[in-house]
């Protein structure tokens, strides 16, 4: 029997809306755990005095210098002993899912029994790096509940100034709008880095994320240093099949206004049958005997509204792979930052294209490695010795796809500009 529940009448008020509330969890362990009794009085007081009481500290397992978050209380009496005792100790550890995130029943059911035996019986899927975060034990249960979850064939993530777990979307396995094999990617990234996520060395951390179309479901431009989002290079594909029975369905009034009115370049346009032309670079669909779509895939910049609007009907083109973009973030020394187009385009088909993909991230981490400047992300590094310098030292070349914003000053000095054309005209007349 557990000990008597202390009195949570802020938590108590949590459970009265609508919605599902973490905190009758809570007391569903509670009823068994001693722990999760003096969790919830530890939250009940953070609660009424507005302040909380975790520290850091170092915990971590047997060869591994990450992945395990300590927490110790600063909760304590007058005279110096922990208010809640029993929760004194609640260490998190980070865990690797696997790539996609698939899991089946029993290895849900298995990771649930090895937290209920050694630690507080909370597990989120996921954490906002990506692991699954099993939540609140004590260091003496540390090692036994990895050596658990090891044996199940999972390993811990990233934690530190290192190489962070990384995360990818389900793709291929389940979405039609995939552009490449993210669980490969994904896995031989991982694979080469792994020793970067255990053994922290970095100046902060590092993350990988992969999407695999630009509905970028990993929200990887705006949280990943790396990202990788799957794109095609060719025309919008078109269904006239799929095409016409959406249109019966939905009618002209929601295509102009949910399709075509909403696409950011205008590159679609609803014109007559008759008026129809396809072209190098323009797709083409009849709607109806009167009516049908143009597409400039020229002017197309791949936001994906229409394709998820019309799924089916219009799809991404056959000629795919993925952009490369670095320096994604949330607020740190600078504001938040979204990744910067480093390669537009690579194919990730081959073993052969996945290894460029790793020595491109094995680049861009020792670069970081050797010229951030402590607690300093990829991108505010990128900030403050610019994009130009960091493609050099990369050797990528540089390419119009990377500007983000167009110059808001249209003067240019042309001093010496005679010179070099006078240059080029010499070189060629030579060649």
């Amino acid at each position: 029997m557990a000990k008597e529940m202390h009195k949570t009448p802020n938590l108590d008020a949590l459970e009265s809306g609508p919605w599902p509330s973490f905190v009758t969890g809570l007391k569903r362990l509670a009823k068994d755990k001693d722990y999760v009794v003096d969790l919830l009085g530890q939250l009940e007081h953070s609660y009424v005095t507005r302040k909380g009481y975790w520290k850091g500290g170092t915990v971590g397992v047997f060869g591994y210098g990450g992945g395990v978050i300590p927490r110790f209380t600063e909760a304590k009496d007058e005279n110096g002993k922990p208010m809640f005792p029993a929760a004194a100790e609640f260490h998190t550890l980070r865990v690797m899912p696997p790539a996609g995130m698939h899991y089946n029943t029993d290895v849900l059911r298995k990771m649930a029994d090895v937290w209920e035996k050694h630690g507080s019986g909370l597990i989120a899927f996921h954490g906002q790096s990506g692991d699954i975060m099993f939540q609140g034990a004590k260091t003496d249960n540390v090692q036994g509940a990895f050596d658990a979850i090891n044996e199940l064939g999972f390993d811990l993530g990233g934690a530190g100034p290192a190489v962070r777990t990384s995360m990818s979307c389900v793709g291929a396995a389940r979405c039609e709008q995939s552009c490449y094999d993210e669980g490969r990617a994904h896995r031989a990234v991982i694979n080469t880095f792994l020793d970067d996520i255990h053994r922290p060395s970095l100046p902060y951390k590092f993350k990988f994320k992969f999407s695999g179309c630009p509905n970028d479901c990993m929200n990887s431009i705006q949280r990943a240093d790396m990202a990788v989002i799957g794109t095609w290079r060719d025309n919008i594909r078109t269904d006239e099949t799929l095409a016409r029975k959406w249109f019966a369905k939905h009618g002209m009034n929601e295509l102009v206004n949910d399709v075509v009115a909403r696409c950011p370049t205008k590159a679609i346009r609803l014109k007559e049958v008759k008026d129809l032309k396809a072209g190098d670079s323009v797709s083409t669909v009849k709607l109806s005997d009167t009516h049908g779509l143009e597409i400039e895939n020229h002017d197309c910049v791949r936001c994906m509204h229409c394709i998820n609007v019309m799924t089916g009907a219009l799809a991404p083109g056959k000629d795919k792979g993925a952009t490369v973009l670095v320096g994604g973030k949330r607020t740190l020394k600078i504001g938040d930052l979204m990744g910067t187009v480093v390669v537009p385009f690579m194919k990730l088909e081959t073993d052969e294209d996945r290894e460029k993909l790793v020595e491109l991230g094995q680049k861009i981490i020792d670069f970081f490695a050797e010229n951030a400047l402590e607690h300093e992300r990829t991108g505010e590094m990128i900030e403050r010795i610019g994009l130009v310098n960091f493609l050099e030292a990369l050797e990528i070349p540089i390419d119009a796809n990377m500007v983000s914003a167009p110059r808001t000053n249209p003067y240019v000095r042309m001093d010496g500009w005679d010179e070099e054309v006078a240059k080029m005209k010499a070189a060629k007349q030579v060649a």
